[in-house]
């Protein structure tokens, strides 16, 4: 039996309901869908936003058969059979891909020829921005496009059939984050009852305490309160908004993913270790899960928050690609090229001898006197005999 998310679903664009700046009249998007030449294309955003519906109302639009697919348990016969019934047929299928995120090297490589060769469009889903999970090949063949949280009028605007009260609509709203389906699924429950539909009977289904969000306190500005709470080294703003998002049903690989990413990019080598815990805590939390689970990520939040901070490797990093972006075949120096004869190799000279690596005389890193980075700078110095 198909429930009150699935049925509401937008029968056409005219019906879909947000993300303007995607399917607006004159969003570049639209104007591809209505052209009929859409890229493969990765959709990501927090749930409940329309990205599945949108990728159906895209095949109806291009009048391709729809096919949907999960990277969780995605298997590569599954997909060689659809393709197969298409093989000859001047009608190509549309391949939707939720968690695309997930995939893995093995699998990317098998989407590669069918992007190339345009056997199917590929269109993939993730409540994560995916760019870092594709490779550059899937990435160079794709364009990604981000989904935003739903705002309160597009939620009115969804409920408006329903002939609410405003206190009733309000709670709806105010509970589900920006998430229709969230939405929708609890209205759907209080109404198969037998019971007057009223807040507290919405309140038996999701508990206000347990949700996490209002219109502001979304699932997007709950993990960035953390984040930046631990780059603060407040650990005790940081362990409540974890415990925050643990209340309101967060997915535990999600926090750790952040944490790890934190870790690299706000710690560093301030602190190297944080990154082997932060790691450590991603591989173990998903196999654990819930209720255990909290308190690996409550270890790893509080380490994180005492650890020294330095963003040197981060700021080198973007500093390096902005040069390349401006400054794309800076000549390599002959001397280090692939067989040369001029190379000297620095264990034949205790470990370190001048010669030239680059072009120019660039510099990326900052290194900062924090922690363990202190201690790199110095051993830097050491080798190149500069005490």
């Amino acid at each position: 039996m198909k429930n009150l998310a699935y049925n509401k679903r937008p029968k056409s664009f005219q019906d879909f309901v947000g993300q303007s700046h995607l399917f607006g009249g004159n969003a570049p998007l639209m104007r591809l869908i209505l052209s009929g030449k859409i890229p493969h294309s990765f959709f990501f955003g927090p749930p409940g936003s329309g990205k599945t519906s949108a990728a159906i109302l895209i095949a109806r639009a291009i009048d391709s058969p729809f096919y949907s697919l999960n990277a969780t348990n995605f298997k590569s016969e599954d997909l060689r059979a659809i393709l197969k019934n298409y093989q000859n047929a001047l009608q190509k299928p549309l391949i939707f891909i939720d968690e695309v995120h997930r995939l893995n090297k093995t699998q990317q490589e098998m989407l590669l020829p069918i992007m190339e060769n345009y056997q199917a469009l590929i269109l993939g889903a993730s409540t994560e921005n995916p760019y870092f999970a594709l490779t550059q090949a899937i990435r160079s063949r794709s364009m990604v496009f981000e989904f935003y949280p739903l705002e309160k009028k597009d939620l009115e605007e969804i409920l408006k059939p329903y002939a609410l009260s405003t206190e009733i609509q309000d709670f709806l709203i105010q509970t589900s984050g920006g998430d229709a389906r969230a939405m929708l699924n609890l209205l759907d429950c209080a109404l198969s009852t037998d019971l007057p539909l009223n807040v507290e009977l919405l309140e038996t289904f999701r508990k206000t305490n347990l949700s996490g969000t209002s219109e502001l306190d979304t699932h997007y500005n709950l993990i960035s309160a953390m984040i930046k709470s631990i780059r603060g080294s407040d650990e005790n703003a940081a362990i409540y908004y974890l415990a925050r998002l643990i209340a309101g049903g967060e997915n535990p690989e999600f926090i750790a993913r952040r944490l790890v990413i934190l870790a690299s990019e706000d710690i560093g080598n301030a602190n190297p270790n944080a990154l082997n815990l932060a790691n450590s805590t991603l591989q173990s939390v998903a196999k654990i899960g819930y209720p255990e689970a909290r308190i690996l990520l409550a270890q790893c939040v509080i380490y994180l928050s005492s650890s020294p901070k330095s963003n040197s490797a981060y700021c080198a990093i973007d500093k390096a690609l902005q040069y390349v972006e401006q400054n794309p075949n800076e000549p390599i120096p002959q001397n280090i090229v692939q067989f040369n004869k001029n190379y000297l190799y620095p264990h034949d000279f205790g470990g370190f001898v001048e010669q030239k690596y680059l072009h120019k005389d660039l510099k990326f890193v900052k290194w900062l006197p924090k922690g363990f980075e202190k201690t790199l700078k110095e051993w830097l110095d050491k080798i190149k005999g500069r005490e």
